[in-house]
């Protein structure tokens, strides 16, 4: 301490101290004094900023003592410490001479005795239950009878034989067991990534994706279960695609993860009741439902053969059906010859009045008749046609007096001029079309070419023929005598020999000019 102290200045002989000598000193003294301790109290402020550490102040109802979690320890922390929690913090007392106080690095920081963690487990229950992860809408039907059953649970304990044991009895499944630790720090993310990892399984994948999920545990205290209550494990169940079974612990434990189960079962051999029936029981359900439909198909059908029996009873004989069509059958075969004679008479008496008005005497009255009409149509045609003739003759006349050279020039000349404009006309119209005509076939031809299946042999397809038949099938090519198969190159036998080019399509014949 000798080197601390100065020559002595007038009117005193105290040392003088550095503020950081002090602050060295003090801190010394309290790390050595206070090197392991334990505290309890209710934590007040938590902070937690982007370094990752964690600042709290722990308290009673009379002084605050500042506290850190370094974050390396925060991460491995079991219990997360929340606002008004009451816990038992374990650590070391140091300074933090930047401001002159005095703090305690915290090490290890579980909750106070049951009534923290009831406390601290029913606060986290409204919460969740306030998202709604808790609503009874949220969960699903179980499966009847699920092909594959995911376990989620501890791989040596008696929960895992007691489910399997009670699914072979009741009604052998396929079993995935995900091994998990079902106690301490490492529950909690453990059976939520088991969950997880069940849901991203791939439907028909190499590993069989389950249809119902077991989450299971045996009895414990309320600290064995707690992993059970952390969040992560609540949001996974909740959000867990495939139904799931919550069996942890007995009949009278309860964790959050019952809640946001689809179902909770109240042992794990309970979960296994519920995940499958008994498969004697519908052996007999069914015998039983075979028997009654024999039963009812044997009444039914001896009704109907009753029924059959009555009606035919009710029915008239053959022979009173068809006796009056037989009897009618009679009267008009007795009537027919009459009808038949009286018929003939009559149409005899009616030829005979028609032959009377074709005696000779009235066809050559009729006959002169109508020669004498034609003698007098003969009579008048002379004079018409010389008159029609003179007529024709002055026309030809007329005509031919304006058809003088000169006219007959000008007027062809002005016609060719026509003819030839209405020819160049028709050329151009004709040359537009023909191109429009050509441009349209060629695009259909290339719509042809690429909606035709040749383009899809160039993709690295192939067409299976049966003769002329397209084979589509496996089916029809078992059935199907030689195949042939078209690819992009030409077509190919097996066991032909070599493959046959494919004849390219031919071309459209050229369009040839319309002049």
């Amino acid at each position: 301490m000798s080197d601390l102290i100065e020559d002595d200045a007038p009117g005193g002989n105290s040392p003088e101290f550095t503020v950081s000598e002090i602050s060295g000193a003090v801190k010394r003294v309290i790390e050595g004094e206070f090197t392991h301790v334990r505290v309890r109290g209710e934590v007040g402020r938590v902070s937690r900023p982007r370094s990752g550490h964690v600042y709290l102040d722990l308290k009673d109802e009379r002084n605050v003592l500042a506290g850190v979690i370094w974050k390396g320890v925060a991460q491995r922390l079991s219990t997360q410490p929340e606002e008004g929690m009451e816990v038992v913090a374990t650590g070391r007392l140091t300074t933090f001479g930047g401001q002159s106080r005095y703090q305690m690095v915290i090490e290890d920081i579980a909750p106070a005795g049951l009534g923290a963690l009831m406390a601290m487990l029913e606060k986290r229950k409204a919460a969740l239950a306030a998202e709604g992860l808790f609503a009874a809408e949220r969960k699903k039907a179980l499966p009847y009878l699920p092909q594959v059953i995911g376990v989620v649970t501890s791989p040596s304990g008696a929960v895992i034989r007691d489910i399997l044991h009670r699914l072979r009895d009741r009604f052998p499944r396929k079993v995935l067991i995900w091994p998990v630790a079902v106690q301490g720090a490492a529950c909690a993310p453990e059976v939520a990534r088991a969950i997880e990892g069940f849901n991203r399984l791939a439907p028909g994948g190499a590993l069989p994706r389950p249809e119902l999920i077991i989450v299971a545990r045996g009895g414990g205290s309320l600290e064995d279960l707690w992993g059970f209550n952390e969040e992560v494990v609540v949001r996974a169940a909740a959000a867990s695609a495939i139904p799931l079974i919550s069996a942890v612990g007995h009949e009278t434990d309860t964790t959050l993860i019952d809640h946001a189960a689809d179902r909770r079962a109240p042992t794990p051999t309970a979960a296994a009741e519920l995940a499958v029936p008994v498969r004697m029981e519908l052996l007999a359900w069914a015998d039983a439902q075979g028997a009654r439909l024999t039963g009812a198909l044997s009444r039914a059908l001896g009704q109907s053969r009753q029924r059959l029996a009555d009606l035919s009873r009710a029915l008239p004989r053959p022979e009173t059906l068809v006796a009056q069509a037989r009897q009618r059958l009679d009267y008009w075969d007795e009537r027919l010859p009459g009808a038949l004679r009286a018929s003939l008479q009559a149409r005899r008496l009616a030829l005979s009045e028609a032959a009377a008005a074709l005696r000779p005497v009235v066809l050559t009255r009729r006959l002169g008749e109508a020669r004498r009409g034609l003698d007098g149509w003969a009579a008048r045609l002379a004079p018409a046609a010389a008159r029609l003739r003179r007529d024709r003759a002055e026309a030809l006349r007329r005509a031919a007096a304006g058809l003088r050279p000169a006219t007959l020039a000008r007027e062809t000349a002005r016609k060719r001029d026509a003819c030839n404009a209405l020819s160049a006309r028709f050329a151009a119209v004709a040359e537009g079309q023909l191109a429009r005509w050509q441009d349209r076939l060629a695009a259909l031809e290339r719509m042809r070419q690429t909606l035709g299946y040749t383009e899809t042999l160039r993709r690295g397809y192939a067409v299976v023929r049966a003769g002329d038949e397209v084979v589509t099938t496996r089916a029809e090519a078992e059935r199907a005598g030689p195949l042939e198969i078209e690819f992009q190159d030409g077509r190919f036998s097996p066991g032909g020999g070599a493959p046959k080019k494919r004849p390219s399509p031919k071309k459209p014949p050229e369009q040839g000019s319309l002049f």
